[in-house]
């Protein structure tokens, strides 16, 4: 470490403490936190003139006048360096864990939305509704308790929404072209097209993010969606699964992918930008969650009458609907046919939903939307393998063919080479 003295002897004899910046060998430079200015009287001859390097790390600076002061230079930092593998060691740690309570959670939102299916199956668009507007007031609720406590800041509020509206109409066409889609395709074509996500979060990821993948890398994001792909077909006939429908049903599925993924890459672009609008501060997640779903919840109440009609539900006939709806949905004393279990097993799902969505925006924010992705891709061929099994409501299971043993085999080796084959650098940012 080399010390550079920067001041004059005008600023030596000022009753100020001096400071000296000290460069490190990198090029990074600190300052010490109590740097010290000692004046001691000394009766050093004349020939001694040349500063001195003490054990302490004193630079002592010689003056041969008795009326001349021998000024001590202290030049400290008690603060220890970082080292950069130790943070790179606890975030990859962080996003292990993270991604672990994503994939328990994302099981479980899965298994509990089969289950609240069963009391709400006539049902299921009122469900979907009732989670879109439900989570505006709860996401909004938190935030203002959050803001009433210091923890979200005016400087997050007001970060620019044309982001947020971005998210909202990218997610409400990705709901409309989906369901538009599932209206006229067979049931085990949509997750197996539904995968298609991934692809479309490498290239937006390299393409409005700049990122960078090894080949390793997208290999292994292949395999993960392969395997997917095997472990849902489950040894079907996939090969005539799409045989008699229209082109232009898969390509839309597809198309409802790309907008998914491209809400998706746009909060991960919202954490990267905030962190130099708020100066190194975190943005809380809760911003995101209630500004992206509140936009969300506007573009899908302007297309409600075109996403009833494609439910089959005559939009004149909505208000008739909802209501019927949220009286299963109650159901409390009232033991309606078909309604058995509500209303716990959709507040079950509910609740699970909203703690899997804030799960996932945040294993988004402190790693990236393709690990989220990965993450929730890990919990399909588990969340089949649970539905399988007797569960409440659910006492039927189902067997699996071997088909979905290699698919989740494949899919596992893929997420090993994409974890393998992340470059260190990236790692550590």
């Amino acid at each position: 470490m080399l010390l550079y003295k920067t001041t004059s002897l005008n600023a030596l004899i000022s009753p100020y403490p001096t400071r000296l910046h000290s460069y490190n060998v990198n090029g990074s430079m600190s300052f010490p936190t109590k740097p010290s200015l000692r004046l001691s009287q000394s009766q050093t001859p004349l020939s001694r003139r040349s500063p001195k390097l003490t054990r302490g790390g004193d630079i002592r600076i010689n003056r041969n006048s008795h009326k001349t002061p021998n000024f001590t230079v202290r030049a400290s930092n008690e603060t220890p360096p970082v080292l950069h593998f130790t943070s790179s060691s606890n975030n990859s740690k962080l996003v292990l864990i993270s991604s672990a309570i994503t994939v328990t959670l994302a099981v479980a939102n899965r298994v509990l939305y089969k289950l609240a299916l069963v009391p709400m199956k006539q049902y299921p668009f009122f469900l979907a509704q009732f989670t879109t507007f439900g989570y505006v007031m709860i996401y909004f609720s938190i935030l203002f308790m959050r803001y009433r406590a210091g923890i979200v800041t005016g400087e997050m509020i007001g970060l620019p929404k044309s982001r947020f509206v971005a998210i909202g109409i990218l997610e409400a066409l990705g709901v409309a072209t989906g369901m538009s889609a599932a209206a006229m395709l067979p049931g085990p074509a949509i997750p197996i097209l539904s995968q298609t996500f991934l692809v479309w979060q490498l290239a937006f990821s390299a393409l409005l993010l700049g990122r960078r993948y090894s080949f390793k890398q997208i290999t292994g994001c292949m395999l993960v969606a392969f395997g997917v792909v095997v472990a849902v077909a489950s040894g079907s006939s996939a090969d005539q699964m799409l045989s008699g429908f229209e082109f232009i049903w898969p390509a839309v599925m597809i198309i409802s992918s790309a907008f998914q993924a491209g809400a998706s890459i746009i909060k991960e672009f919202i954490f990267v930008d905030a962190a130099k609008r708020l100066k190194g501060k975190s943005l809380d997640i809760f911003v995101v969650n209630s500004f992206g779903s509140g936009f969300q919840a506007l573009f899908v109440l302007l297309l409600l009458p075109l996403l009833s009609n494609l439910k089959g539900i005559p939009f004149a006939q909505l208000p008739s609907y909802m209501k019927s709806g949220a009286g299963c949905l109650v159901n409390i004393g009232r033991n309606i046919p078909g309604c058995n279990g509500a209303p716990l097993l959709p507040l079950l799902y509910v609740t699970m939903n909203m703690a899997f969505n804030v799960s996932l925006l945040n294993l988004v924010k402190i790693s990236s939307a393709v690990v989220a992705s990965l993450a929730v891709m890990l919990s399909v061929p588990i969340s089949i393998y649970v539905l399988s099994l007797p569960l409440p409501y659910l006492p039927e299971g189902a067997s699996l063919s071997p088909f979905f043993l290699l698919g989740s085999t494949i899919l596992v080796l893929g997420l090993v080479l994409y974890n393998v084959a992340r470059p260190v650098k990236q790692a550590s940012n």
